[in-house]
């Protein structure tokens, strides 16, 4: 009887043995290709897989307790704001701004807190000649600067023209936002007759021919009506310029 090793396989050739075809290396097959892929991803991972865990468990301990951020007071300096013709000492922190000054420490409650972002032109006040919203700057920065609020329009009992008008014209109904509104127009006015443009005047190079009602309009955006009483301000403004408040 022959031998495993003598048998021929079917593949050889006739009168050959396996003995005598050279040796074919052993090919791995798909399934033990898998499994070992397998194993070595599995032993990759451990160490990676506890290094996440990790400071999970640490993290579960509370926080250790950040001591509170703390700064000196500032001390308060004098500040004198001239205002409608009169002088005010006041002793304000650099950090308080022109709206809470006036309120707050000068008693003058007629400029309004809005917004308090200088979006609504509630605080419109006079400053050096100029409109500025009072809620966006520090007082400390008008030292000695004259400041016409809506209070300093009239002259004693004698209401200045524009509050005049409004009262004829309808031009406020809440009157929450007039004391701005009058400011600005008050300022207004006095930008035109000055020369000075608008984003729309034609020419920005030359004084603006009349003050229409898109010169009113543009001039007066900054400051926010919420009732609607828009065409009765411009029609207040308008006959101030014309000469007109439309008493009756």
């Amino acid at each position: 009887m022959s031998s495993h090793s003598d048998r021929q396989n079917p593949g050889d050739a006739p009168g050959t043995s396996s003995a005598e075809t050279s040796p074919v290396p052993e090919q791995p097959s798909r399934r033990r290709f898998l499994q070992s892929a397998a194993a070595a991803a599995t032993v990759g991972a451990v160490p990676y897989a506890h290094a996440q865990t990790q400071p999970a468990a640490e993290s579960a301990k509370p926080p250790a307790p950040v001591p509170p951020v703390t700064h000196p007071p500032v001390p308060a300096r004098a500040v004198t704001l001239k205002i409608n013709g009169r002088d005010y000492t006041l002793q304000l922190e650099p950090r308080v701004t022109l709206l809470d000054a006036l309120r707050e420490y000068a008693g003058l409650m007629g400029t309004k807190k809005g917004c308090d972002r200088g979006q609504c032109g509630a605080c419109t006040v006079i400053a050096g000649g100029r409109r500025i919203n009072a809620c966006l700057t520090l007082a400390v920065m008008h030292d000695g600067e004259a400041i016409t609020t809506v209070e300093g329009l009239a002259q004693g009992d004698a209401l200045s023209p524009l509050q005049r008008a409004f009262i004829s014209h309808d031009a406020f109904q809440c009157g929450y936002c007039t004391p701005g509104q009058l400011c600005s127009a008050t300022a207004l006015l006095g930008e035109f007759a000055a020369g000075t443009a608008s984003t729309v005047t034609a020419d920005v190079r030359r004084r603006p021919p009349q003050l229409t009602d898109d010169e009113i309009r543009e001039r007066m955006s900054g400051n926010l009506c919420r009732c609607g009483a828009y065409p009765n301000i411009v029609a207040a403004v308008r006959a101030v310029h014309a000469g007109t408040t439309g008493d009756a």
